[in-house]
């Protein structure tokens, strides 16, 4: 068959990408993937194009991309030559994204061994729960929740 006739039902494109079946219909709904194909019996079927689109998606979400910028790098390839640059754009931005997390997860790799060592293990009581508690006390009342653009 060739690469546009789509014959893959969902659960063998499912096991061709590394994709699962339940992402594949969420990705669908998200409109990164177009509905399968409908066969008369109603099961879904995707071509071999397909199931390569659902590994582009899966590359790029391991890669920590957000749905918008898989769905910017995808309306970027459909473009073709001259859109490559504007990929670079994305993955800059990412990357920022990405830097900002990283010293984030520094920042909290720093907190979780401060909390930790509180605990050594020699004495006679673990002060792991009652550090937290101290910290949960002194917590400021947070601020109700923006609309702000969410990474993922």
């Amino acid at each position: 068959m060739s690469a546009q006739n789509p014959h893959h039902r969902i659960g063998e494109a499912a096991r061709l990408s590394g994709v699962s079946a339940a992402n594949i219909r969420y990705y669908e709904k998200e409109g990164l993937l177009a509905a399968g194909v409908r066969g008369a019996n109603g099961y879904r079927f995707y071509s071999d194009a397909e199931v390569h689109r659902l590994r582009f998606v899966r590359l790029c979400r391991a890669m920590d991309m957000s749905l918008d910028e898989v769905r910017s790098l995808l309306a970027l390839d459909v473009h073709g030559a001259g859109a490559d640059h504007a990929a670079c754009a994305t993955l800059d931005e990412h990357l920022r994204h990405v830097r900002t997390r990283l010293t984030e997860l520094r920042t909290l790799e720093q907190a979780l061994l401060d909390l930790r060592n509180r605990c050594d293990g020699t004495g006679a009581q673990c002060h792991v729960i009652e550090a937290l508690h101290a910290q949960a006390d002194a917590q400021p009342v947070p601020a109700p929740a923006t609309a702000g653009r969410r990474h993922v």
